[in-house]
């Protein structure tokens, strides 16, 4: 680090801090617990470090400079900011908190309905759930653990499966009744005659698309506009729901509805991938103490989901 660039000694600015915002060394040195012989000391030390003065000394006090000024603005904003991360630390560690990051779909179709469970489990632990439809970043996202739709590889963070993807046509039992004879003969080269529900593809693509389900089917895909496409999958659910048209539903998402008839199957076998859901933890990050009875948790959930509707 050049000298330009090499901050002075933090006790120092703490010093210049307090008798700054008080206009008195013998103030700061009150609020300290030290000497205004220490405190004025200090402030000579800091300012021959700086190479210039920070305040006018007069019988009835002290004055900033404009130096003085400049320095103080930026040393109040960086302490308050470092008061405020102590402050919501010893909170963290009193109460208990977690932060978990995952994409919309699975954070309103799996993990919502299971929140009043995971809160008896955990009634004192302040639980923030953060949705970004961007893929976990360990870099950006500052979350204690992330439940990620991918391929597994979030190095340097270790990473646990839960679901495998498994991807299958659905719709809403109105919408099969008008379009889908129930007497078996259609099949998936029958779906490009009806309107899709497409989820807007992002780069890199990270969730399978209509034209991989055809091309995974042998089946030329439909041309492009073919149907509709929404900016977030829970709305192409909402919108299959609705009957707006067939859509791909992801397991475990769209388990509940299918169990609950709001959706319906079009075709009983699924195109697997060896891509999925993980659990992810960044190894960069401390681990909370609601991590471990969280991750207990989570797989009970997801090992009672495969039970239930034969996920994976």
């Amino acid at each position: 680090m050049s000298g330009e660039d090499r901050l002075p000694p933090m006790q120092a600015l703490a010093v210049f801090e307090s008798a700054a915002r008080h206009a008195s060394f013998s103030a700061a040195a009150r609020e300290l617990g030290s000497t205004q012989p220490a405190v004025s000391q200090r402030i000579v030390q800091l300012e021959a470090d700086l190479g210039v003065p920070l305040f006018e000394r007069g019988h009835r006090g002290v004055v900033l400079t404009p130096h003085g000024e400049r320095l103080y603005e930026a040393v109040r904003e960086g302490l308050a900011t470092i008061r405020e991360a102590t402050v919501e630390i010893r909170a963290r560690r009193a109460c208990g908190a977690l932060t978990i990051l995952t994409d919309a779909g699975f954070a309103t179709y799996w993990l919502m309905p299971r929140l009043a469970d995971l809160r008896r489990l955990m009634p004192d632990v302040d639980v923030r759930i953060v949705t970004s439809q961007q893929g976990f970043d360990p870099r950006r996202d500052r979350a204690d653990v992330a439940i990620a739709f991918g391929d597994g590889d979030w190095a340097p963070c270790t990473s646990s499966r839960l679901f495998q993807e498994q991807v299958t046509p659905v719709c809403s039992p109105g919408f099969a009744e008008r379009y889908w004879p129930a007497s078996g003969e259609s099949g998936a080269a029958d779906l490009v005659k009806l309107p899709l529900l497409h989820v807007q593809p992002t780069e890199p693509a990270r969730w399978m698309s209509w034209r991989d389900w055809f091309v995974a089917h042998d089946l030329p895909a439909p041309a492009d506009g073919h149907g509709i496409t929404f900016n977030s999958y829970s709305l192409v659910i909402e919108a299959a729901v609705m009957g707006q048209g067939v859509a791909l539903g992801w397991t475990p998402l769209v388990d509940g509805l299918i169990a609950t008839r709001q959706l319906v199957q079009l075709i009983d076998t699924p195109i697997r991938t060896a891509r999925g859901y993980f659990l992810v933890r960044p190894l960069a990050r401390p681990e909370a103490p609601a991590v471990p009875p969280f991750r207990r948790w989570l797989f009970d959930a997801c090992n009672a989901a495969t039970r239930v509707h034969g996920a994976l």
